[in-house]
């Protein structure tokens, strides 16, 4: 039976950083030393909106205490999404030639662009690494990156595969969000991909929606590692445009739908060395109050 560790996709979101931390705890410093007083894991959403720091990674890693361990989200260029061109740093606007969107965003980006961004990305966090807190780099893809045929699905598993080689001395986790990887013949298909890859299969709790972008739940590991993502269960908002993503995932569980997945957890860290529970509603304080909650009911298992 493998351990199953609990913590939240952010520590420095304005809406968590007003209502958890104490009112004398104000500096980034501070908030992590305390989220690290109380769990031992965390997922970095940072590094999906602009490149890794060393920096910051040196400093992450200085101020939790051994056996922390960060989950990287990947930078938005490395999983296809659409990035504004102000979020690319200077040397990435200057040296390579791609075009924009009307409203600002990097399109078509060239192939040596993109090696490049993994090579910054790497660059990074790698101080995490070499400290031993480096736990997954979460692949999370677009809707738009689909299995809808057997063109569009080889050609996206191509660019997994390629995340894989660009990443290969790092764990990935993969997060899908269309259900054309999870529906019919492909199932099975992309499960057994994944494992080929030696890649995480992202299991996610979010809003039961007909929508093509909310996947049904499924709990199956593909590597030695596996990650649960809960993003809350607010249907209003899953697909309205909001301020902010705190307002798209806020939604507090009930004592009695976090207990429902506790079987699941416990199949999930059977077949695994690690079981991962992260907690994406970040609204005020439910992500931390949910990720305590759900560690009382599976120490209490």
């Amino acid at each position: 039976m493998g351990i199953i560790r609990v913590g939240t996709c952010s520590w420095t979101d304005p809406t968590m950083a007003r209502a958890w931390y104490p009112v004398k705890v104000r500096t980034p410093a501070g908030r992590l030393r305390f989220y690290a007083q109380h769990f031992d894991t965390v997922e970095v959403d940072s590094t999906f909106y602009a490149l890794p720091s060393a920096r910051n990674a040196t400093l992450w890693a200085q101020r939790t205490p051994a056996g922390f361990t960060f989950h990287i989200k990947a930078f938005g260029l490395i999983t296809r999404h659409s990035i504004p061109e102000g979020r690319l740093p200077p040397s990435l606007r200057h040296q390579f030639p791609y075009q924009l969107t009307r409203y600002g965003n990097v399109k078509n980006p060239p192939q040596d662009m993109i090696t490049e961004v993994f090579r910054l990305f790497r660059e990074g966090i790698e101080p995490l690494r070499l400290a031993g807190k480096l736990g997954l780099i979460l692949l999370q893809f677009p809707p738009y990156f689909t299995a809808e045929d057997q063109g569009t699905r080889r050609r996206n598993a191509a660019w997994i595969v390629r995340c894989r080689r660009e990443l290969a001395d790092y764990r990935l986790a993969v997060e899908f969000r269309h259900r054309s990887w999870v529906e019919g013949s492909t199932r099975q298909w992309v499960l057994d991909f994944l494992r080929d890859h030696h890649c995480t299969f992202v299991c996610v709790d979010q809003p039961a929606l007909p929508a093509r972008n909310v996947l049904p739940r499924l709990t199956v590991a593909t590597a030695e590692v596996a990650y649960v993502r809960f993003h809350g269960r607010n249907r209003s908002s899953w697909n309205r445009r909001t301020e902010s993503a705190a307002e798209r995932f806020k939604y507090l569980y009930t004592e009695e739908e976090l207990r429902e997945w506790v079987p699941a957890l416990r199949a999930l860290a059977s077949q695994t060395r690690e079981t991962f529970v992260m907690f994406n509603n970040c609204f005020g304080d439910y992500a931390p109050r949910n990720a305590l909650q759900m560690r009382l009911l599976l120490e209490a298992d």
